[in-house]
């Protein structure tokens, strides 16, 4: 099973802000390389891979994972060095205090976040939440110095220190949706087994943490006849409601929902129990908070299932993922494009 994480862990090295996508695509393009008949990278950077089928005019099947990550930008920077930052993405700034930060400018340069310590902290200060705004970078140097290096609109990441947890578990920022990126690889590889009729696009999406802008630029360009969306989902933690969080190790979750496909849906039930595959299901009333929300509407509509990898701690630099999950992604994927389809 470790042979997923091997992977996930590359993956969740390379930075990749939403709307900075370019230097992790061009990793991805190598790596799809490998496994796909042709890769392209197009002007949103999003990369698309196609595998080849049997078929003739047969269907085409797009399966889409967002390659994008949350971050923040650089808003100010003050005379004595201290950056003011705004987030890209949903954050909780509860988790920020006392982080580790990156910010990639001319060169990588490695901060933390501090604020009002909390002996100065008013009466009143002390009962509210902390907000991005009241949060500084400190690089320890000087305004003049890092001037030299940073520049107003540099992209900044959580420093993630990633690490393998017991009974195959994985720890580490960008888990989502690295993972989902990861079970794009798997599907590939296993479909080098299988025999399917279908075309396959593989693509990995861009700036899914703002807008789904890669999703609605891909979904409108290849015009698949099935879009198969690939994200992550809340994983279980201790206080959480049993019915919007999911067991690490169990398998995949497929989405059941109003704007998602009811039959393909079904199909991908069907395929899971035949060929014994765990897996979990998750009740999606509204627009998922996925690619699959820009997906569906695409064009003149395109039938759309949605697979989610269970992911504990999402939007921290400690999200936790579990490596059945995303081999028993890859596995029910391929088969519902070799036997379903």
């Amino acid at each position: 099973m470790l042979g997923c994480l091997d992977t996930l862990k590359e993956l969740t090295q390379y930075t990749a802000v939403s709307g900075r996508e370019y230097e992790f695509a061009a990793v991805l393009k190598d790596k799809f390389s490998e496994i796909c008949d042709s890769v392209e990278i197009d002007k949103f950077y999003n990369v698309i891979a196609l595998k080849k089928g049997m078929g003739i005019n047969g269907p085409r099947i797009m399966v889409l994972a967002h390659l994008d990550e949350i971050g923040f930008l650089v808003k100010s920077i003050d005379k004595n060095g201290f950056i003011k930052f705004t987030n890209v993405g949903g954050i909780d700034a509860r988790i920020l205090l006392s982080h580790e930060v990156i910010i990639h400018g001319k060169k990588d340069i490695t901060g933390v976040i501090g604020a009002k310590p909390p002996h100065m902290l008013e009466a009143d200060e002390k009962k509210k939440a902390v907000k991005i705004d009241e949060l500084y970078i400190d690089t320890g140097m000087d305004a003049k110095e890092l001037k030299k290096y940073v520049s107003i609109g540099d992209a900044i990441t959580l420093k993630s220190h990633p690490f393998f947890l017991k009974d195959n578990k994985y720890s580490s920022k960008s888990v989502d949706n690295r993972c989902g990126v990861t079970v794009l690889i798997e599907t590939a590889n296993e479909l080098k087994k299988l025999k399917h009729k279908p075309d396959v696009y593989f693509v990995a999406t861009v700036q899914e943490e703002l807008n789904l802008a890669g999703a609605r630029i891909t979904s409108f360009n290849i015009e698949p006849d099935i879009a198969i969306v690939v994200d992550a989902c809340h994983g279980d933690v201790p206080g959480a409601p049993k019915e919007v969080v999911f067991p690490l190790g169990k398998g995949p979750a497929i989405g059941i929902g109003p704007i998602l496909n009811r039959e393909l849906t079904e199909r991908m039930l069907d395929t899971a129990k035949e060929n014994n595959i765990p897996h979990q299901v998750d009740v999606e009333p509204g627009s998922t908070g996925t690619d699959a929300w820009a997906t569906q509407v695409s064009k003149y509509g395109i039938p759309t299932v949605l697979v989610s990898i269970p992911v504990r701690y999402m939007h921290t630099s400690i999200e936790t993922v579990h490596a059945n999950d995303i081999k028993y992604a890859g596995k029910l994927i391929s088969r519902f494009i070799a036997e379903r389809v």
